[in-house]
This record gives structure tokens, sequence and C-alpha cells, in this order.
């Protein structure tokens, strides 16, 4: 069971977590090519999560639910294209599923902005267990327009959400998960203004792809979701990481999860150039660098938004100070990047 000790710690004798849920399937908004199907997601009992409650002990009860997941484990998954082709995966035992093949051309399969449509179901019946929806679930996989110019990989957590990260002990960040719905919680300003104009391109009317990744577990994914489309961001993949890798130790020549979430992007797309946005909070300028470094010429741009934090902004200003190989910006607002966007001709 993938659980969250760490907020919570064991409270399921409040609730009534023993009775046999519906079964659902979350498909996570993922990216693939033409030829390569990637499509991921999780197969959990639904939870029956209320967004429309506003008490303090219904965002206890959410965010709980969110954290103390009962996954579907080892469990055939069928998943459909809308020309009727048909791939199977099994969920593994923490209840997430993959599928990574070549496959013939999807090209008549995406819509203008470059999405394909499928449906996701549970192959066999599961005894005494409901599964919501008819048992057909939605998901989306993002393949980048032939004309886009260039990608958008953006970090989440304060660069353009407020999460308070940088706070002593993270404070702010546990009462921010625990205590703010989704659609309350506060966009920074002028970011999704300035995403869309990156999005539209140089002449405003391409459909040039983003990508949303975080160093935040899975279980906050359709929060994080709400979050992006109530402050109308442009849709992307959000790629986030198991909570078994968020508590886990990790040995010292492993790279943050994250970063190879964006190496895999740069990979799967070796022609595609991108433009690279975080902020001087944590690692992003240090991953940023290393990146940039190691894919040389792919990395357009990378902007970092400055935060309230006196020691971590004199590290990052020391280390871009001879720093030349990809043009970097420490900005304070959107305002500032997207006025360099402009005068390097990102956009309109």
């Amino acid at each position: 069971m993938d659980t969250s000790i760490f907020f919570f710690g064991n409270i399921k004798t409040t609730m009534n977590l023993f009775k046999k849920d519906p079964l659902q399937i979350i498909a996570f908004q993922t990216y693939g090519t033409k030829t390569h199907l990637y499509i991921k997601g999780r197969a959990i009992e639904d939870e029956a999560i209320d967004l429309t409650k506003r008490s303090l002990f219904s965002l206890l009860i959410n965010t709980y639910k969110r954290f103390e997941t009962d996954e579907i484990k080892h469990t055939k998954l069928r998943v459909t294209l809308a020309d009727g082709r048909t791939f199977y995966t099994t969920t593994n035992k923490s209840g997430y599923y993959k599928i990574s093949e070549d496959v013939e051309d999807l090209s008549s399969l995406i819509n203008e902005e470059g999405w394909l449509h499928y449906e996701v179901k549970y192959e066999d019946e599961i005894s005494g267990r409901i599964i919501n929806h008819n048992n057909k679930f939605p998901g989306e996989m993002l393949i980048p327009k032939d004309n886009s110019e260039y990608g958008i990989i953006s970090d989440i957590d304060d660069t353009i959400l407020h999460t308070g990260v940088v706070s002593k002990f993270k404070w702010r960040l546990i009462v921010n998960t625990l205590f703010k719905r989704a659609e309350r919680r506060s966009p920074l300003e002028g970011a999704a203004d300035f995403y869309h104009k990156l999005h539209r391109g140089s002449d405003g009317e391409k459909a040039n792809p983003v990508y949303y990744v975080s160093h935040s577990p899975w279980n906050l994914y359709r929060y994080l979701e709400v979050f992006l489309m109530k402050n109308t961001f442009p849709k992307g993949p959000i790629l986030l990481r198991t909570l078994s890798n968020f508590f886990g130790k990790k040995s010292l020549d492993e790279k943050p999860q994250k970063q190879k979430e964006i190496i895999q992007l740069l990979e799967m797309y070796p022609e595609q150039q991108f433009i690279l946005i975080g902020d001087s909070g944590e690692h992003d300028a240090d991953i940023y660098i290393e990146i940039a470094e190691a894919f040389p010429n792919r990395i357009k741009a990378i902007y970092l938004r400055s935060v309230k934090h006196e020691a971590r902004m004199l590290r990052i200003k020391g280390l871009f100070e001879n720093y030349k190989t990809t043009p970097t910006l420490l900005v304070e607002s959107s305002e500032q990047a997207e006025m360099h966007a402009r005068e390097q001709g990102f956009i309109a």
C-alpha cells in the first residue's frame, strides 16, 4: 500500500476505508511520437475525493485520500486507440502501468494541438468490484506538431505555483499542500500568459509543446491538473515521481527524477530544441546547466525565477556569472522573461 506516513500517520480508524470502493484508472497525460506510443497511469480504488467541500476537516480528508491510495496490483488492462488498435499492459505492485513501444504511424489520430486520445479499461472482471464509468477511462498522449519551433519544460513548485519550498523547515509547503484546495492556490503573476505566448511561438500560431515537471509524487497529479486548468495554463503532460522515490535514499551518483524526465524528453525528440524554466530555490540551476552541457545546442534559453532566499540567490548568481554556453536569465517577474523571449524571437 502506498501510504504517506510522514503527513498523516495511521488514521484509518477515523474513516470508513475498509469498504470496497469502486475501481478507477487514472491515465496520466504523456508524450510520444508518430511512431512511438508512450502511455502511463495508475489503477486504484476511487476514494471519491469531493472537491466541492471546503471545511478544514474535508481538506484534510481529501489530502489523506490522495496519499492513502489502494492500488489495483498485477491486473491486466487494455488500451484502445481511436482507429481500433489495441494494446495490453499489466499493473505493477503499486498499481502503475506503462506502455512504451514502436507502432505504425499515428498521424491521423492527433488533433490540431497534437493530442492523441485513447481509452483504457480493465481487461477482466474483478470479482465483487464495481468499476466506475462503465469501465471506460479516457487518456491523452501529446505528439508535438511538425511546425513546433521548440518545447517548453517548466518546473512547477515556486516557478508557476507558490509553494513555500524555501521556507524554514518547509512549513509553508506542508501548509499549502494540506490546507489549500487546488483552485485556491495562487499562480505566480503573469506566468500563464507568458506560457501561452511561448506555446504560440514566434508568429503566435504555433503549437509548441509544454511539459510540466516536479519533485511532487504522482498522488498529487489530479491536484496539479486542476491547478493548471483553473489558472488557464497551456495543456501539457505533468511529470511527477512515485512516493517510493520521494522518500527513498538515493546513491550519490543518481540523478534526480526531474533530471531523468527532462533527459528522456530530449532523447525522445532528438531534433527538438527546448526552453527550460525553473526557480532559484532548489536545484533547478544545477540540473539545467548540467543538461545544457550534456546536450549542446539543444537548450535555447534557461529562465530562473528569483526566490526570497539570500544565500541561495548568491549561490545561483555565482553559478551563472561565468556561464556562457546557454542564454540564462534570473528574473523577478514573468514580464522580464517575456521581454527577453521577445528580443530573442521566441515569441511574437
